[in-house]
């Protein structure tokens, strides 16, 4: 082959490469995960940040991660936005119409929450904050349904992918705004700004319409049928062997890592770092470092398989928390916080894939929607229950260096559990009809 003709065909493969990621299924995956992302970012490290500027004692502040809670009950009404057909609305299409109404409610709680005063209310900031989540888990679900249903099946792989640094963007991204905003017009203001970060998921829907795979649900459904739709995926999980011990690790794995994260504003506060130098290194710095992360985790689960990279990302992620015991130590260092940050996001990324793929494998594909939302719930709602009881008075008791030891010491058990799985073949042996070609 000539030296042009190799040019040629190496130009026509990277093309082939990139065109998957430009195609209007992915894009529209893209956008609405922008849309998913913010919510979460306005009950989580952001009003972390409001609450302490505003004086509110620690254990007050980690109280509010209870918020996150209300994303792991989203099972309980996703049936909803399948089966009920809105009014007027409707005639725009299911999915179509479900996600006006869904970014309208986040839109309104964001503003909502803007408007309380969390020196003057406590009381009336947690119920902002739980309005918050409510809507954003009933946005995530319609953002969900509508990406499966747009994107064809040869592009789920990417367009999951696409969701995903959606994701990070409209997290990163509001975050980021939130702080810079709030630094010059105050927190109001700042929240009000946000909200805007609903639209693209709005407009991705009347733009690019009803997704083409929809099947309308049956709107009249007997006790028995609704019955078995909620038996049915605990009831084949459950027949699996080493099920119960695969729970276990489902819910003890992220604990450590969880507790962790949900505090770091808190560290940057005490340690005396302006909103500009988090905005700078945490958002940042933190973002550029989880694609890292996630691109690092592509390739690393293809060479290594499943069980090694599952294994390698939990050591990892327990590292990490580690790290921001020597950042307390440290104390105001802008190296240290971009050293922390930094290794922090890139093991999240890595993890945030080779892990959730393994729990895509842990689905059977008569229950993939149902036994995924209900895996996932049950990997954070421990660590946030745990957060929100007692973060704020361990941090208070023992200090952040400790406090930090601790997380990365109650990484270890689902360490060891996961080890001792691979070691005894319980890990193949739990896998569902999604992971029948995962078995490496």
């Amino acid at each position: 082959m000539s030296e042009t003709s190799q040019s040629v065909a190496e130009t026509r493969s990277m093309m082939d490469s990139i065109r998957p990621y430009l195609e209007r299924e992915s894009l529209a995956a893209f956008f609405v995960g922008v849309s998913s992302g913010f919510p979460y970012a306005m009950i989580g490290a952001t009003l972390t940040t409001r609450l302490a500027q505003d004086g509110i004692e620690k254990k007050t502040v980690t109280a509010f991660t209870l918020a996150f809670l209300v994303y792991n009950l989203k099972p309980l009404w996703a049936w909803l936005v399948d089966g009920v057909r809105l009014p007027v609305v409707g005639a725009l299409g299911q999915r179509v119409s479900w996600m006006l109404l869904s970014g309208l409610l986040v839109m309104a709680a964001v503003i909502n929450l803007a408007l309380v005063d969390p020196s003057a209310s406590i009381t009336a900031t947690v119920t902002a904050a739980i309005l918050v989540g409510i809507a954003g888990a009933t946005f995530d679900i319609v953002i969900d349904a509508y990406r499966i249903e747009t994107l064809k099946p040869y592009q789920l792989g990417v367009g999951s992918g696409m969701s995903q640094y959606g994701w990070r963007i409209g997290s990163a991204g509001a975050g980021a705004l939130a702080l810079v905003v709030a630094g010059r017009m105050g927190w109001s203001s700042a929240y009000m700004a946000c909200a805007a970060f609903a639209l693209p998921a709005m407009l991705t829907a009347l733009i690019v319409g009803e997704p083409k795979r929809h099947r309308e649900a049956t709107t009249q459904r007997g006790a028995v049928e609704i019955w078995r739709s909620i038996e049915g995926p605990f009831t084949e999980f459950f027949r699996r062997q080493g099920a119960y011990l695969v729970l276990l690790f489902i819910l003890l794995h992220k604990i450590g890592d969880t507790l962790a994260n949900l505090t770091f504003r808190l560290l940057f506060d005490e340690l005396g770092f302006t909103n500009d130098e988090i905005a700078i290194y945490d958002v940042g710095i933190g973002f550029w470092a989880y694609l890292i992360g996630v691109f690092a985790g592509g390739v690393i689960y293809a060479k290594l398989g499943l069980k090694r990279s599952v294994l390698l990302a939990l050591v990892l992620m327990a590292v990490s928390n580690f790290s921001f015991a020597l950042l307390a130590a440290a104390g105001h260092s802008n190296w240290g916080m971009a050293g922390a940050i930094g290794f922090e996001n890139i093991a999240s990324g890595f993890g945030g894939v080779v892990i959730v793929a393994y729990f895509s494998a842990l689905c059977d594909l008569r229950f993939t929607a149902s036994q995924y939302a209900l895996i996932s719930a049950g990997a954070s709602v421990v660590g946030r229950f745990v957060t929100g009881t007692t973060a704020g008075g361990l941090i208070e008791k023992i200090g952040y260096f400790d406090f930090y030891i601790l997380t990365t010491v109650l990484a270890l058990p689902g360490i060891l559990l996961f080890w001792w799985m691979v070691r005894v073949g319980l890990v193949d042996a739990a896998l569902g009809t999604a992971g029948s070609d995962q078995k490496q």
